[in-house]
């Protein structure tokens, strides 16, 4: 008698046997009563039995769908002691003169919240005795090579294999966009296991639910309009079938017929089927504020902005009173910081055409351009005196180290009031004075200044002391006092300064007016954070937190409470967001608070098909074991990455589909996935720095700040002195 093999013959994903050698031994499993069912027989609805995939064909089967027959060797069945009784059935199955597929079918593949996709063997093309023997051991084998899983019952489905004329994988809804408004199918000339595997990318086809075309990219021959409408009769009978939508392997034979080979639910969804409302990007705020914001600095800072903004929108008639009203104006995502576009006038869309026609009454227009012409007239003026008094406040605060903890909190309440009227004028400068203005800017003044400090030898407390205007080259952070960051080589003391100077001899002084109230607002924010931390720094040392780091998770409603003698917070579960992902150029939000992004109508050189939600920046790895948090770039999906996927940061492709196994594994792990990145091995070498997108496709190679690795925060900040904000130059 021959024996089941237990040589590891096949690989994840579907592989040929043919010539395969059997071996003698077999896998160890216990016995059961029942060893083989048919897929029409009643038995083989019992998950427990045939496993999640077959019992999902034989309850199609049974409801009338077209379901390709076949057997399945039970979970728990010794294939040894049953020889006699799967050999009947192969033989019923026409074994003797058919060409079978042979696949897995687990109790924990294809569940609601995990479908296990590619994870277990299949075989395909199996002829003969010998050839099934082996293709059924390679199957039964393969949980073996899977961490964790070893020990979830494994039954074994046996089909006639088609030969059909067109193949694919059908979505009963977006599966990276999350709309249930549209089908998306992936289709091949032949079967679908070349597009499951990744080995191909196939047509995409978005069709809506009665079958009509909405969009396709390659379409392949013989996909017309009879087996489009066929395909959305599919996914409804199947949706209604299981209760949900459905993702679905499917094949159309030469004569026409359409065969359900797989059903599965949809596991893992984008989050834009929650998303609308106002579109939001980090562009208009990004260069206030670049990083992750902690808890203490979004309430100190964060509030501020969005009233200014307002105030100053609502002062221009830029937004309605109920569109500021809906729109939060500003918001943040994990400590990142982004304002509504359209209420800026950046974002772009239908509505922005139809506002060429200002279908304002007239009398409205005329109040608005009244208001705003007598505002552009006086605006430099206003936002001259408010310049001057801030300089005035800030030379008036006494030394922090000689407040009491009370003052302290009362400095942070004023500058706050500071704060949004600094924010609204500059957006008023920025929309009716300065709009496109050039001049000099505040990073050009403050690498003049730092440059003629390191010349003269001072340190960053000094120079900050010298010339606050520095201040314009790090962000604002509660927490020691910053590092100024390295000069490039122009710059170093020694080299030629005198055409520095011209970065202040600017002619418009509308832009000048600008950037004085952007220094200003810096400024105040260092004053806020000196405050804050000096708290921090008093808490600790009594006892009431942790550290002086601590003081960045508390809300500042919690630090006054403390500062009060309130109990100290439970801060035990807060975390900075320090390393979250930059956010997406557009944005809305979900539900649950996600950034859902927009996509562009033109993508980037580097984009490709977003396949799995989600952003991630890492280090780019091509070739052996990639480490956790690793962008690994492919030329295709391999399935037999599958092990690897959860501990990756993102995983980019030069080809392959966004319904193939592995991508719909990385949407279930939450891993972003991009696939068709042209020459994405050479464009992305090893340890290069990216960001992945996987929901708009793009793949960006981070500049050279963001490639320092935090260069410039070394140890030893908490003993340099606390620097007073005095003297506005």
């Amino acid at each position: 008698m021959t024996c089941i093999d237990t040589s590891p013959v096949a690989a994840h994903g579907a592989m040929a046997t043919e010539g395969a050698t059997p071996a003698t031994a077999i896998p160890a499993a216990p016995t059961s009563s029942v060893t083989t069912v048919t897929l029409d027989d009643p038995g083989a609805l019992d998950s427990a039995r045939v496993g999640a995939k077959a019992a999902s064909l034989a309850r199609a089967a049974q409801a009338g769908l077209s379901v390709v027959p076949g057997f399945v060797i039970t979970t728990g069945t010794d294939p040894k002691h049953a020889r006699d009784d799967i050999e009947a059935a192969w033989r019923a199955l026409g074994g003797e003169t058919r060409t079978l597929v042979v696949r897995s079918s687990s109790t924990i593949e294809d569940g609601g919240t995990s479908s296990m996709a590619g994870v277990f063997t299949s075989v395909l093309d199996v002829t003969g005795w010998p050839a099934f023997v082996a293709a059924v051991a390679a199957v039964l084998s393969s949980a073996k090579a899977i961490p964790d899983i070893e020990m979830a019952p494994l039954a074994v489905l046996v089909q006639p294999q088609l030969r059909p004329r067109l193949g694919g994988v059908l979505f009963g809804a977006d599966p990276v966009t999350g709309r249930a408004d549209r089908l998306v199918a992936a289709v091949v000339e032949g079967g679908p296991d070349q597009l499951v595997s990744g080995a191909v990318d196939g047509a995409h086809y978005v069709l809506s639910p009665a079958g009509r075309l909405l969009e396709v990219q390659q379409p392949v021959l013989g996909m017309g309009r009879r087996e489009r409408r066929a395909l959305a009769h599919l996914a409804a009978e199947v949706a209604n079938l299981f209760g949900g939508a459905q993702d679905v392997e499917w094949a159309i034979e030469d004569d026409g017929t359409l065969r359900l080979l797989q059903s599965r639910p949809i596991t893992a969804f984008g989050h834009a089927v929650a998303a609308r409302g106002p579109i939001f990007g980090p562009g208009p705020v990004a260069e206030t504020f670049p990083d992750a914001l902690s808890p203490l600095e979004e309430d100190l800072w964060v509030d501020p902005l969005r009233r200014g903004l307002a105030e100053a929108l609502s002062l221009t008639g830029a937004g309605s009173r109920r569109r500021l009203a809906d729109s939060p104006v500003v918001v943040t995502v994990d400590g990142r910081v982004a304002a509504d576009l359209a209420l800026l006038g950046v974002a772009t869309g239908p509505r922005r055409f139809l506002a060429r026609f200002d279908p304002r009454p007239p009398a409205r227009r005329l109040r608005a351009a009244w208001r705003v012409g007598r505002l552009r007239a006086a605006l430099p003026g206003l936002a001259g005196e408010l310049v001057d008094d801030i300089d005035g406040q800030l030379l008036d605060v006494a030394a922090l180290d000689g407040l009491s903890d009370q003052a302290l909190v009362s400095v942070l309440e004023r500058s706050q009031q500071a704060l949004v009227a600094l924010h609204g004028h500059e957006v008023l400068v920025g929309l009716l004075v300065a709009p496109g203005a050039t001049g000099a800017s505040g990073a050009a003044v403050a690498l003049h200044a730092l440059a003629e400090g390191r010349a003269d030898g001072l340190d960053d407390n000094d120079v900050v002391a010298r010339t606050p205007a520095v201040l314009a080259l790090v962000a604002p952070r509660v927490g020691p006092p910053p590092v100024l960051p390295a000069l490039p080589a122009s710059c170093l003391p020694g080299a030629d300064h005198s055409a520095d100077a011209s970065v202040l001899d600017a002619s418009d002084q509308s832009a000048l007016l600008r950037e004085a109230l952007r220094m200003r607002i810096r400024w105040v924010h260092e004053l806020m954070a000196r405050s804050a931390w000096l708290l921090g720094q008093r808490l600790a040392a009594a006892g009431r937190l942790p550290d002086a780091h601590s003081v960045r998770l508390c809300r500042l409603v919690e630090l006054v409470g403390l500062a009060n003698g309130a109990e100290a917070p439970a801060l035990a579960d807060r975390q900075i967001e320090a390393g979250s992902t930059p956010l997406p150029t557009m944005f809305r939000l979900s539900d649950d608070g996600h950034a859902v992004p927009v996509v562009g109508a033109h993508p980037s050189a580097g984009a490709g098909r977003g396949a799995a939600g989600g952003r991630a920046v890492g280090r780019v790895h091509v070739d052996g074991t990639p480490a956790a948090g690793s962008i690994l770039v492919v030329s295709t999906l391999d399935p037999g990455l599958a092990t690897v996927l959860p501990h990756l940061g993102a995983i980019v492709s030069e080809s392959g589909s966004v319904l193939s196994h592995l991508a719909i594994l990385a949407r279930e792990f939450g891993v972003p996935a991009v696939v068709g990145v042209a020459d994405a091995v050479r464009r992305f070498p090893p340890g290069a720095l990216v960001m992945v997108d996987g929901g708009t496709g793009e793949v960006t190679v981070m500049d050279e700040a963001l490639q320092s690795d935090g260069a410039g925060d070394g140890d030893g900040e908490d003993d340099t002195p606390n620097i007073e904000l005095r003297g506005a130059a």
